[in-house]
This record gives structure tokens, sequence and C-alpha cells, in this order.
């Protein structure tokens, strides 16, 4: 584990995010594309977050902090997966 794969893992999954907010947009016409948006700038928002806490320097070693930031990168991307998932939801109502 090092510095240059948790930036990755951060690009990566919250990429990932973004694609699908668009694909479901692109697929389903009536999922509200505002709330879709909104839900992407919420993911930049952790994106530039997540990054932050990356180069920050703590007291803590290296490992531990990196293990808490790689589960701190997969309990926001699901809660954001959530919201989609209500947004989509809400939309085959």
């Amino acid at each position: 584990m090092n510095l240059r794969d948790i930036k990755k893992d951060i690009e990566y999954v919250l990429g990932a995010f973004v694609d699908d907010c668009a694909t479901v947009v692109a697929v389903n016409p009536n999922v509200d594309e505002y709330k879709a948006a909104e839900l992407i700038e919420e993911a930049i928002q952790v994106f530039n977050t997540l990054r932050d806490k990356v180069n920050v320097k703590t007291g803590t070693p290296k490992k531990e902090y990196f293990n808490a930031l790689r589960k701190e990168i997969l309990t926001s991307t699901d809660a954001l997966y959530e919201k989609l998932s209500a947004v989509v939801k809400e939309s085959v109502k």
C-alpha cells in the first residue's frame, strides 16, 4: 500500500460512480437529471475531500491511516450509491 495506489483507488471508484450516474440518466429517461447532477457534484466533493486527506501528514502509521482511508472510500461511495438507488426508485414510481 502506498500513496499512489490510494490516489488511484479514489479516482477509479468515484470515477466509476460518476459514469454510473451518467449511464442511469442516459438509459432511463424518467430519472431526474438535476438530482443525478447533484449526486455527481457530491461525488466530486467527496473526491476532493479524500484527496486532501491522502496528502495530510498524520502521527498515525501509514498502514493504519491508508487502511482507514480505504474504508472511508468504500463507505462514502456506498452512501452515494444508496442515494443513486433512491433516485432510480423514485423514477420508477
